[in-house]
């Protein structure tokens, strides 16, 4: 079986960047394919990746410490564009003959930047700039080979570029927002340094991961899905479904934890829709069992889990010919767990996948959309005619409402928060809101709460809601949403009339860190 041939790709090597997805996502909003490496990725590895440039990324480290990340010095021999961004730009200044030292006046924030210097990376910025500045070293002195092309007032090299070299570096940090040119000095690398012409488009990559699932597939064995009814898992099945018709079987499961209408939108959309060999399986009444009397969160999830896979085990084996098992991997999911294209990058946390099942099932992993970020899924959705509802609708944690109700889980807190958060949901989208929160949702919690209802006082089994809503980019660090009075008003308002048990309703202002967005 022949190997695809990769798109051209702009390769970023990872020095510790806070915002190295960032970069990535950066690059793929001008439609070229980025992956991100480990500082010493080989020359091997990036030629098998087709790069056509690279971006050194910033890092918390200082290049003249004797533990500082590096890269190979003979990826330099390659002769590719290189932008270096903060400790990448003092890296690679470094390597090719400047000094790098720590700076008498650091830059934290916005700083006003004057071009000094004419030059395609910085075509269309002016004369005269912001940028967002956050670095404790300065390249002190640069090499005869490199010539500056802006300047802050601390910072005299704020922009540099070697003069035969394709080798350019900026001190700020031209992928965040705060830099209102960043995006356009990233497209003249991309465009002008690189080459690159913009062939990462949403009907292109989708008929590429089409064609990829056909080859690892095959002619005559079947797959089998787990759907969660999120965006991940549905846009994974779409794809596959487009690449092998009926061989791929698809499964959700009806843990009793989900969201009201779950099962007639998932039915809907997958079965009704696409005409996908959907099963169904009813395993509330299983799980709710297992759940009696448990309190403590990881312990539900513990619980939850495993039924989880016991129940897809049991319908897998119904199944024949199954060799394959698709899962929604994301490319997030694949950085973090430290299985990035370069090798081992930083694990930062543990992904099982999306649905939550284990890779020793027994089957081959299709995992379509491990190159993607999750907006780069739902335009694939869209692409592919996914519903709206399902493509834009907002994360739900896997074990479900349990861990969004504090305490013991019974059918009638079920009822209870299920009911609230109808009335939650719909308050956001009749204003609007809904598209403008990365995640809302309520809690409920095991507490009871006196209130006056009608003439006479109430407690006795009254219950509180709290509602929930985050912005987030990437769901690493989110903020509380400061949204319209009279929305929470309503929703507080209605919750209290319209769900029995409730009389109180709070607002979580928490931010993420040090909170994490779920309450459980």
């Amino acid at each position: 079986m022949t190997e695809p041939i990769q798109p051209p790709t702009i390769a970023i090597l990872d020095f510790g960047a806070q915002y190295v997805q960032l970069i990535a996502r950066r690059v793929r909003e001008h439609h070229v394919h980025s992956v991100i490496v480990q500082p010493d990725v080989t020359v091997d590895q990036l030629r098998a990746h087709n790069v056509v440039g690279l971006i050194f990324s910033g890092g918390p480290a200082s290049v003249y410490a004797d533990d500082a990340p590096k890269c190979r010095v003979e990826i330099l021999d390659l002769n590719l564009p290189i932008l270096g961004i903060c400790y990448g730009m003092q890296l690679a200044c470094q390597m090719l003959g400047g000094d790098v030292q720590s700076s008498p006046a650091r830059e934290f924030g916005r700083t006003p930047l004057q071009v000094t210097q004419g030059d395609v990376l910085l075509s269309g910025v002016g004369p005269q700039t912001s940028v967002w500045m956050s670095h404790g070293d300065i390249v002190h002195s640069l090499s005869p080979d490199f010539q500056a092309l802006a300047q802050t007032p601390t910072c005299p090299f704020a922009a540099v570029r070697h003069r035969s070299r394709p080798v350019y570096g900026v001190q700020f940090h031209p992928e965040v927002t705060h830099t209102p040119c960043g995006s356009r000095i990233i497209r003249n690398f991309l465009y002008e340094v690189c080459g690159c012409t913009g062939t990462w488009k949403v009907n292109v990559v989708a008929s590429d991961i089409i064609e990829s699932i056909r080859r690892q597939v095959g002619e005559h064995d079947r797959v089998i899905c787990g759907l969660s009814g999120g965006v991940d898992s549905g846009v994974a099945a779409a794809l596959i479904h487009q690449a092998v018709g009926d061989r791929l079987t698809c499964v959700f499961v009806d843990t009793g934890l989900l969201r009201a209408g779950e099962v007639d939108l998932v039915e809907a959309a997958f079965r009704r829709h696409f005409r996908l060999n959907l099963r169904v399986v009813d395993a509330s009444e299983r799980f709710l069992t297992k759940l009696e009397n448990v309190t403590d969160p990881q312990q539900k999830r513990i619980i939850i889990g495993h039924e989880f896979i016991a129940v897809f085990q049991e319908e897998a084996a119904t199944i024949e010919n199954v060799r394959f098992l698709a899962q929604g991997t994301l490319y997030p999911d694949v950085i973090e767990s430290g299985h990035g294209p370069g090798g081992e990058t930083a694990n930062i946390k543990l992904h099982h996948n999306v649905g939550g099942l284990p890779a020793d099932l027994g089957f081959e992993l299709v995992e379509p959309l491990r190159d993607l970020f999750k907006d780069e899924a739902r335009r694939i959705g869209e692409h592919l005619g996914l519903p709206e509802e399902i493509v834009w609708r907002h994360p739900f944690p896997g074990p479900g409402l349990a861990v969004r109700i504090l305490g013991a889980v019974t059918p009638e807190r079920l009822a209870t928060l299920r009911a609230a958060d109808v009335i939650i949901i719909e308050e956001i989208r009749t204003a609007g809101w809904y598209s403008k929160i990365a995640q809302g949702f309520g809690v409920l919690l095991p507490i009871h709460t006196v209130g006056v209802m009608g003439d006479s006082r109430s407690y006795a089994g009254q219950q509180i809601v709290a509602v929930r809503f985050v912005e987030s980019a990437d769901f690493m660090t989110a903020d509380w949403v400061r949204i319209d009075h009279d929305i929470l008003a309503r929703i507080s308002n209605r919750i209290i009339n319209e769900v029995p048990g409730v009389n109180r309703v709070v607002y979580d202002i928490s931010s993420k860190p040090p909170a994490t967005i779920e309450w459980e």
